[in-house]
């Protein structure tokens, strides 16, 4: 059954933003809002860095570096060499082009402006058509509970490389966070087809997104199937420290358990052929299925797994 109506999808960084691309080259321009993490964002050398936000819009705007995964393609580095030649931070690295679109941001906060209207006006400016939501304007932060002691995230996840063990996760802010009214009108659109759930990291990357208050509940309102597209591949993550990232939770890394950290919000899972074994698992918890190939390593690959998830959402709805 094709899928009508507009369609919500929920995004953190480079895995999402994979799907989020496929997506956005297959529905028309005003079908698609994107609802991306910010609990990554951080300050770093006097200014307010987006990464999950940034590394959805290069990929749009397919000025992304493939080869790293985030970044702009073409970059540059003579202001980090030059912030390492004064005994700088430089263990996050920004390129020269890609400054641009932290001192804007930095510049249009500090007069007042709101994260969400800051990113629609870059976002445009680099020819994105569909909407890109952050989760909220005000800060929520993820901070990694771990065996070298309490990180935030971009510490845990670039400077320490990922190495420390989890001990647990918690998103401070995220209690007084809000929904920004463009979300909020979002959510209360009476023709959404679809929520989709990209390969992001359900701990790290969507679990930000669901912990600000009314959010799941808004998502789950909406009446739409829930689709999410698993990020495990044969007990590992494509990409990220996902699986790493379970096993040191004590949770099995795989479809199934990614499918019951998303319990009563969801209503069907995407899992690779690799992975096929795990349908009739899903099925007996009361979950559809759909068993094809995730693992996106061409543009053909995110337009053909966005359209698969499209049909899909399209037949659970059809099903109702």
């Amino acid at each position: 059954m094709a899928l009508d109506g507009h369609v919500i999808a929920v995004c953190g960084g480079v895995g999402g933003a994979k799907l989020a691309f496929g997506l956005a080259r297959t529905l028309e321009p005003g079908r698609l809002t994107i609802v991306c993490n910010t609990g990554d964002d951080f300050e770093h050398l006097g200014l307010h860095v987006s990464p999950d936000i940034d590394t959805v819009v290069y990929t749009l705007s397919e000025l992304s570096d493939r080869e790293r995964g985030w970044g702009l393609a073409g970059e540059t580095w003579n202001f980090m060499d030059q912030i390492r030649r004064f005994g700088g931070a430089d263990w996050f690295n920004l390129g020269d082009r890609d400054l641009a679109m932290h001192v804007q941001r930095t510049q249009r906060l500090a007069a007042g402006e709101r994260l969400t209207t800051i990113t629609a006006a870059l976002a445009g400016a680099l020819g994105i058509a569909h909407r890109l939501l952050p989760m909220s304007d005000d800060p929520v932060r993820t901070c990694v509970a771990t065996d070298a002691g309490d990180l935030p995230f971009q510490e845990y996840f670039v400077r320490a490389r990922c190495e420390p063990r989890v001990r647990s996760i918690r998103f401070e802010g995220a209690a007084q966070a809000r929904i920004s009214p463009e979300l909020s009108e979002t959510l209360a659109r009476r023709d959404i087809g679809a929520v989709i759930i990209c390969p992001s990291n359900p701990y790290l990357s969507i679990d930000p997104i669901l912990a600000v208050p009314g959010l799941r509940e808004g998502l789950a309102a909406t009446g739409a199937p829930v689709v999410a597209v698993s990020p495990i591949v044969g007990g590992e993550a494509i990409k990220g420290p996902t699986a790493k990232l379970m096993r040191e939770l004590a949770v099995d890394p795989s479809g199934v358990s990614v499918a019951r950290h998303y319990r009563g919000l969801l209503d069907g899972l995407i899992i690779d052929h690799v992975d096929a074994a795990e349908a009739a698992k899903l099925e007996a918890e009361g979950l559809a299925a759909l068993v094809t190939g995730t693992v996106m390593q061409s543009d053909e690959d995110r337009i053909r797994l966005a359209r698969e998830a499209l049909a899909f959402a399209g037949r659970l709805k059809g099903a109702r």
